[in-house]
């Protein structure tokens, strides 16, 4: 077997790899996480029930970010794509659906919140980066461009993914509140939430540098000649 053969089998068990975990990630999250708003309950502790307007616009938020949550990692998958196109097509579509709806339902929540300014700007900006990426992943694939699709999906897909990456960085946060007195959830919540926006991004174009651009410019790379 030759060292090419090796090293595709390698890579393509480490993709296998990765997306079962992005994926169970995605499950767990979404299981643990949007039921108890659908019972009338929470996960948040402390959460503002004064603000009128603002527990029904979590609700809201919560239900299609779920749903985009689960759906989204079925949209990389080669096979699913290729045997089942229209499948994928409708998948697509709910998906980028929910991501809009999910997006502004959180556009009044962000704007109420009692948890400060620094986690408005990041929700915000989570927004508005949600519904570019999305709305550019619809735009190139009804132009037919499917590799700028597939990249726009990708960064798109990891802004759905900060629902994921927010609560496990949460855990050693918390965990560091029973010997850190003055530190509140709210900061906790506030920093989880900022390096779940920046270390997803910074992921995902590291992703898509190694796999979509590193390969094209080792193919437009002209070979020296001697002489």
């Amino acid at each position: 077997m030759s060292t090419a053969v090796v090293s595709r089998t390698v890579s393509r068990r480490w993709w296998w790899f990765g997306w079962g975990l992005v994926a169970a990630l995605a499950l767990v999250t979404a299981g643990i996480f949007v039921p108890p708003y659908l019972a009338g309950g929470t996960t948040v502790p402390g959460l503002d029930r004064v603000t009128p307007g603002y527990y029904t616009s979590l609700v809201i938020h919560a239900v299609p970010a779920g749903i985009a949550l689960i759906t989204g990692p079925w949209q990389f998958v080669p096979k699913f794509r290729n045997r089942y196109p229209r499948l994928h097509r409708v998948t697509g579509r709910v998906y980028l659906i929910s991501v809009v709806a999910a997006s502004l339902a959180a556009v009044y929540s962000s704007a109420v919140t009692k948890s400060g300014f620094a986690l408005q700007v990041v929700f915000f900006v989570l927004i508005v980066a949600w519904l570019y990426t999305a709305a550019k992943a619809y735009r190139t694939i009804r132009r037919g461009e499917v590799q700028l699709h597939r990249i726009w999906m990708i960064r798109n897909y990891t802004l759905t993914f900060a629902a994921v990456t927010l609560r496990l960085y949460q855990l050693p946060l918390l965990a560091l509140m029973n010997s850190v007195t003055w530190l509140e959830y709210r900061e906790v919540y506030t920093v989880s939430a900022w390096l779940s926006l920046l270390g997803n991004v910074l992921v995902s174009e590291y992703f898509i540098i190694q796999r979509f651009l590193a390969p094209l410019g080792k193919r437009e790379k002209v070979p020296a000649h001697s002489g």
